[in-house]
């Protein structure tokens, strides 16, 4: 009697052991944290910048307002703040994260390298500006995360990377460890250090750019990093437009992708990473209509994927076109042609995510 009794004790301490098991790998995951990238200046490939159609700051506000879904975050991204353009970027920017913080909005600010002459490599001075950037943007509680450099591993294209400029990869390194540090010494724990890869330059590159941050970091850099960043283009940078190409597995490819580069400098598989610049341009032979297929795929995908790959974030890049007229493809991206009238996509976006974050975590 005393062995039937262990024996159905023992099986019935096993399935429950079973059900608690089961559980945390049965539960959904978290939303993602939808945004997009609210200014319409965009970086081009090559040196030269393109300039956007003038920001009307209202007309933004009323379209992000129609856009971001009710009681959940929105996430701005504010990108092309120079090192280069020293206090009068420091003051533009202070402004817009102060005006969007006040509407609601979290916001993500890009740290770009872009060095002031004479500063190319200059580590030192590069690091007294990012920890200048920590105190003075981490007053503003809104500002939720810094994004340290921009694209290093793109070398080529000055105006929309910074890979290209003397030192880019060890002013990311010591940029990322100085802000971090900054931050702790703060206490500032709302405010999130990481930087960004763009999908991609090829394999070989790839494995030295990677093995060449662990290097130049260690575990110090590994310590700072508190989240990792993907910008990728489907159907427009890589992979290319090709018949039949699917938007939405080609991202989630990207996020594989970007998983296994971050283990070769020793970055923990379990960082958050965000989608942090996916879009999809329309110009003479790429249609309004097609933008918005392609959103909803690349949404969908990162959605789906989110528990797997420990994807956090989800950005659009961009909410308005640089300017509609403009035959530069990299002045398409919005949602919005310049002029703020909508195109089929913003509709998409602002739809999907009404629908996904109302299913709670499914």
């Amino acid at each position: 009697m005393a062995t039937t009794i262990l024996v159905a004790t023992t099986l019935l301490l096993a399935a429950v052991a079973s059900l608690v098991g089961a559980g945390p790998a049965a539960a959904a995951p978290p939303a993602l944290r939808f945004g997009i990238a609210p200014l319409a200046q965009a970086g081009q490939i090559g040196a030269t910048p393109a300039p956007a159609v003038g920001e009307d700051l209202r007309a933004t506000l009323r379209w992000l307002d129609r856009l971001r879904p009710a009681r959940h975050p929105f996430v701005l991204r504010l990108n092309r703040f120079f090192w280069a353009d020293g206090e009068r970027g420091f003051a533009r920017y202070l402004r817009l994260a102060r005006r969007f913080g006040a509407a609601g909005y979290k916001i993500e600010l890009q740290v770009r390298y872009r060095p002031p002459v004479g500063k190319a490599g200059d580590i030192r001075a590069w690091t007294a500006h990012v920890r200048a950037v920590v105190r003075r943007f981490g007053r503003i509680r809104a500002v939720e995360a810094l994004q340290i450099a921009n694209e290093v591993n793109f070398d080529f294209s000055p105006d929309s990377s910074d890979g290209w400029f003397p030192g880019a990869r060890r002013a990311l390194v010591a940029g990322v460890m100085a802000a971090r540090d900054e931050a702790r010494r703060l206490r500032l724990r709302h405010l999130r250090i990481g930087f960004n890869w763009a999908y991609r330059r090829d394999p070989a590159f790839e494995r030295a750019f990677w093995r060449d941050l662990g290097r130049l970091g260690g575990a110090r850099f590994a310590r700072s990093v508190q989240w990792i960043g993907l910008d990728a283009y489907p159907g427009t940078v890589f992979p290319p437009p090709s018949p039949g190409l699917d938007e939405g597995r080609a991202l989630v490819a990207a996020v594989r992708e970007l998983r296994k580069y971050a283990r070769l400098a020793h970055l923990s598989s379990r960082l958050p990473l965000r989608i942090e610049e996916c879009g999809w341009p329309t110009f003479p032979g790429r249609s309004e209509r097609y933008q918005a297929t392609a959103l909803a795929r690349m949404v969908r995908a990162a959605w789906r994927a989110r528990g797997e790959l420990r994807i956090t974030d989800f950005r659009w890049f961009n909410l308005r076109d640089g300017d509609s007229s403009s035959p530069l493809p990299f002045q398409h991206f919005g949602l919005l042609r310049s002029d703020y009238t909508p195109k089929p996509a913003f509709a998409t976006y602002r739809r999907l995510l009404r629908d996904l974050l109302s299913r709670g975590h499914r």
